[in-house]
């Protein structure tokens, strides 16, 4: 009935675990002649610590040789920002979602339970959600940009543009750089020349410096804003119909804490190409500026 298995790290001590339940156990245990009631097996089981647990998502997928490294080199960076009264931000895409009447996890207070149709198929949506996140560590303020087409790095761009002009700069009149926390992958991909390009068209368009330190592969839940903003996000909107991009607005907005956090929300409506290239001169011709140490995590754009 029970049966041992590792928990997926070779350190770990052997666990105990069951797929039977207490009903099934005491009948199992009644037919070897030992009757036991139902109550008194899960009294046992919490005795032995047995719980029903979902599997936990620990276990790194591989190990980057510079990890150490580049953790040191954000943390002096951060610290240059901020005694330089410089901003922090910690950016990155949350996961697409779907729009219409589609069944979402979570639970929520209601009367009655939202309906939805009895198959998630995306063919049935009536459009999608693209969350681009931008969390600013010193202000603990969040805001999303919220696209309607495809994440591509001229959205993330877009999507800091619109918020550097709308806010950004009004809450930092005085600073000569930005600094900018990213995930190594996705739309700010460390190793596409292509975010590269849309980050100097956005410097020379902004007029301010913008200094990009990566974390490594396989460390993007050290990124603040996987843990500052995005799980207070999910929890606003967990059990809810996207049915509109109002509804998903109104939600998003919602995503405060008694520490402080506050969101801000906004739409991006515009159409993104997807499989665009850099022009093949581009890698010879580009102005970033790449760091001595470690120049794939670290580099500098600066206005032209």
């Amino acid at each position: 009935m029970l049966d041992t298995r590792t928990a997926g790290d070779p350190d770990d001590e052997t666990v105990l675990w069951t797929d039977l339940s207490p009903p099934i156990i005491a009948e199992t245990m009644a037919k070897l002649g030992t009757p036991v009631s139902a109550p008194t097996i899960a009294n046992w089981l919490e005795d032995q610590d047995l719980k029903r647990r979902k599997i936990a998502k620990t276990v790194a997928g591989g190990q980057s040789p510079d990890r150490d490294t580049q953790f040191q080199r954000i943390a002096l960076l951060k610290a240059e920002y901020q005694d330089a009264g410089n901003p922090i931000f910690s950016v990155d895409t949350k996961a697409k979602e779907h729009l219409g009447q589609l069944f979402r996890e979570g639970r929520i207070w209601t009367q009655q339970p939202f309906r939805a149709f009895d198959h998630d198929f995306p063919s049935w949506a009536t459009g999608v959600i693209i969350p681009h996140g931008i969390y600013d560590l010193a202000r603990n303020c969040g805001h999303i940009n919220i696209g309607l087409s495809h994440d591509t790095s001229r959205f993330a761009c877009d999507s800091f543009r619109c918020y550097w002009n709308r806010i950004g700069r009004q809450c930092y009149p005085q600073a000569t750089s930005i600094l900018w926390l990213c995930d190594g992958g996705g739309s700010n991909s460390a190793t596409h020349y292509l975010f590269k390009r849309d980050l100097q068209d956005l410097v020379n368009d902004l007029g301010i410096e913008i200094r990009v330190a990566h974390y490594p592969s396989y460390c993007s839940k050290y990124n603040p804003i996987e843990r500052r903003l995005f799980p207070h996000i999910t929890r606003v909107c967990q059990g809810v119909l996207f049915d509109t991009v109002e509804t998903v607005v109104d939600l998003m907005r919602k995503a405060v804490t008694r520490t402080g956090l506050r969101t801000t929300v906004n739409v991006i409506r515009r159409v993104y190409e997807t499989g665009l290239k850099v022009t093949a001169d581009f890698k010879e011709s580009m102005t970033i500026l790449f760091d001595d140490k470690l120049p794939k995590w670290n580099y500098r754009a600066v206005p032209q």
